[in-house]
């Protein structure tokens, strides 16, 4: 019984924080109403966001910021290639189209990564890894009107970016998987977003326009962004994860795009029909296909050990 309720408050922890992910929408949305454009709300959430990792880590985690210098071509590679331009061309859809065909789009990542992974780590690609693409594809075309009959609404350009944001989600598992061996999560994270916030402080115009953080309102979006939708939602995801497996982890994550859906219609008068639900599901659908087979043979190497 108490294992029981010690497991409960771990899920719940997990799923807490892949919420806190699924609310970025409502933050970013007020930067948009300011003036501010896709690329300068990433500028936001990684400046932001480093500075409260930074200050958490020194002082409560300092021992974990030692890290070898040969290793921050992978730190760079996945604050620069995938934290970077992941953000941008996902609230560049948002920005363009609508949060739930933005989350919908991003969350074919985990396909990307199965893809990746083939290629660079020689993964199996499995008939149920191949068929959790097929049902994320057919899914992503119901999302954006390609099916049951072209009467797509979105343009190519940003189905295209949509696509990309996922591309780039996928990324960081490449580039920081060689890093899981030495480092903490909260190390990785922490030097990724430092990567992320001097990329962005020189390859933006943020420092130009300080204007607009006389408002507010633009400070409470900010501070939202990189306080609830990223620190906290790593801080309670990571603790959930510590005591659960990844794979099992990664199943409870898909709450995240479920809020951020939820989110859109209710507060952001997002549209969708019944198609479009179709389609959000059969994507949630096809990344749960991955980590159940994760699931599985976690469970498999469990028992052959206690053996």
């Amino acid at each position: 019984m108490i294992q029981s309720l010690s497991n409960l408050k771990y899920y719940i922890l997990t799923i807490s924080g892949a919420a806190c992910w699924g609310l970025i929408g409502l933050f970013v949305a007020p930067l948009y109403e300011r003036g501010f454009s896709a690329w300068d709300a990433v500028a936001i959430r990684g400046i932001f966001s480093f500075a409260f990792l930074i200050l958490f880590m020194t002082l409560f985690k300092r021992e974990q910021l030692r890290t070898r210098i040969k290793d921050h071509i992978y730190f760079a590679g996945a604050g620069i290639l995938s934290i970077t331009l992941f953000n941008y061309f996902y609230f560049e859809v948002f920005s363009q189209s609508n949060l739930s065909i933005a989350v919908t789009l991003l969350y074919t990542g985990p396909l990307f990564v199965t893809i990746l992974s083939r290629i660079f780590f020689k993964e199996a690609l499995t008939i149920r890894k191949v068929g959790a693409l097929i049902f994320a594809m057919i899914g992503c075309a119901f999302v954006v009107g390609f099916l049951p009959i072209n009467q797509t609404s979105i343009s190519g350009k940003v189905l295209f970016m949509g696509l990309l944001s996922g591309f780039c989600y996928a990324l960081y598992s490449i580039f920081s998987k060689p890093l899981t061996k030495r480092y903490s999560a909260l190390t990785i994270t922490t030097y990724t977003f430092f990567y992320t916030s001097i990329f962005m402080l020189f390859g933006s115009d943020i420092l130009k326009k300080t204007k607009q953080f006389i408002y507010v309102d633009v400070w409470i979006s900010a501070l939202l962004l990189s306080l609830v939708a990223t620190f906290a939602a790593y801080v309670l995801y990571t603790a959930g994860l510590k005591h659960l497996e990844a794979s099992k982890a990664s199943i409870l994550a898909t709450i995240e795009p479920i809020i951020a859906v939820l989110t859109g219609v209710l507060f952001l008068n997002d549209h969708l029909n019944a198609w479009q639900f179709l389609g959000i599901g059969l994507v949630l659908y096809s990344t749960m296909i991955v980590a159940k087979k994760s699931v599985k043979f976690e469970n498999e190497k469990s028992v052959s050990l206690d053996k």
